[in-house]
């Protein structure tokens, strides 16, 4: 059999979390909340799995970039290598400078700076959209001259190193503080203090940031997440909080140029007033009494964890075989695994609506299992239809949210 050896990266993570989890510990350090490192879980999951999708695509348009348009014929030598891995660096440096500078770029990368923790988890942070953003960025590679099977091969290296500068159990690195980007620059970069805001862009050379003058040592003890905290830990208000504030203020501009500005402004031009706006039409209130809740129930926390250890078991194995895997069990599977996230995520914020979630999941996994075994498990679809018409009539909800949370809410 060939198996994408890719997948073993998820259980190469986790393990290198729980690590930082014990040295943390050892520290006496309180670095891990809940909420915050399910949150950022199910966004690396959700980037993951779609990445399984889209790498394909990414890949194609770099090729085709090279053979149509290339400037130069840049080998795979020493020579070439070492170029393509500056050339990446510096390309990075400047997508990553113009994500925080311009309100369209920002309304996907914010979802990385959400976590009010710095640790493994916040790495996790990066989707889909942003994977997308990069490629428009990376696009010049191929042009410049560097074979698609380079650039893949060199994004999946320098992807690796951001992982590990994503803590704070690690402190200052002597002379590679002047080389490279380290643990006390990143955590510079993902501060909401003033002194550090728009700060340290670099991904694995801290040059360009001295260089641009965009550099700046860690000092005083960085306070972590957005300088306006988002109080959420909804999987989809966290995707798309970002680029519901962008529409909504460019709706409001008067004329095309003001629009243009907006779209390509700097993000404290929009108007925080509108963030406030949107979270009464779609979060639920009550944060406190949100994280007592979550705080004080292990059962609680057993079935949220029983979630994602089951969805990250499921992503392995989808990963490791998915070229074994048919088509319609591929959607199956990723639906399965979203509804997942968005699950996770509406059980943190209470949602009233998280029981029709649940019975959503429980279908689209017996449609997967009746893909694989045929008719008979038509029955037992008829009997989930059945159940989810009786949910909605019964008491199920009530009990559901008593044995869950420990009220009817």
């Amino acid at each position: 059999m060939h198996f994408n050896w890719l997948a073993f990266a998820v259980p190469l993570f986790l393990f290198f979390i729980g690590l930082e989890y014990l040295v943390a510990k050892r520290q006496k350090k309180n670095y891990f909340q809940f909420n915050n490192s399910i949150a950022n879980l199910n966004v690396g999951i959700a980037e993951r799995l779609l990445d399984s999708f889209t790498v394909g695509v990414f890949y194609f348009v770099y090729d085709y970039l090279h053979q149509h348009y290339a400037l130069l014929d840049i080998r795979a030598n020493v020579w070439g290598w070492i170029g393509l891995l500056i050339a990446t660096d510096f390309v990075w440096y400047w997508y990553h400078r113009l994500a925080h500078e311009i309100n369209l770029f920002w309304a996907v990368h914010i979802v990385h700076h959400q976590s009010d923790d710095f640790n493994y988890t916040v790495s996790a942070r990066i989707t889909v959209f942003q994977a997308i953003l990069r490629t428009g960025f990376w696009s010049i590679l191929p042009i410049m001259g560097f074979p698609a099977e380079m650039i893949t091969t060199i994004l999946l290296l320098h992807g690796l190193y951001p992982f590990f500068i994503h803590t704070r159990t690690i402190g200052k690195l002597g002379w590679l503080e002047y080389v490279l980007v380290t643990p006390s620059h990143h955590r510079v970069h993902h501060a909401s203090n003033p002194e550090y805001l728009d700060k340290n862009y670099g991904d694995v050379l801290i040059i360009w940031d001295k260089l641009f003058g965009t550099f700046v040592e860690e000092q005083a003890e960085p306070i972590y997440g957005l300088t306006k905290p988002l109080d959420s830990h909804s999987f989809l208000w966290q995707h798309f909080h970002g680029l519901l504030e962008v529409l909504v203020a460019t709706r409001r501009a008067s004329g095309w140029l003001a629009k243009w500005r907006v779209l390509f402004g700097r993000p404290d031009s929009v108007d925080p007033g509108i963030r406030e706006e949107l979270e009464g039409r779609f979060l639920s209130a009550n944060t406190a009494g949100r994280l007592h809740v979550h705080q004080k129930s292990r059962r609680f926390k057993g079935y949220v964890i029983g979630q994602m250890a089951g969805i990250l078991l499921i992503l392995f194995t989808f990963l490791l075989v998915e070229s074994y895997v048919p088509a319609y069990l591929q959607l199956l599977t990723a639906l399965f695994i979203l509804l997942t996230l968005i699950n996770c995520g509406a059980l943190l914020e209470q949602r009233q609506w998280v029981l029709y979630l649940e019975i959503g999941r429980l279908t689209v996994l017996w449609l997967a299992f009746y893909s694989v075994l045929g008719y008979p498990m038509l029955i037992v679809l008829g009997y989930i239809a059945a159940l989810s018409f009786w949910a909605y009539f019964a008491s199920i909800q009530k009990r559901y949210f008593h044995l869950l949370y420990g009220s009817s809410l």
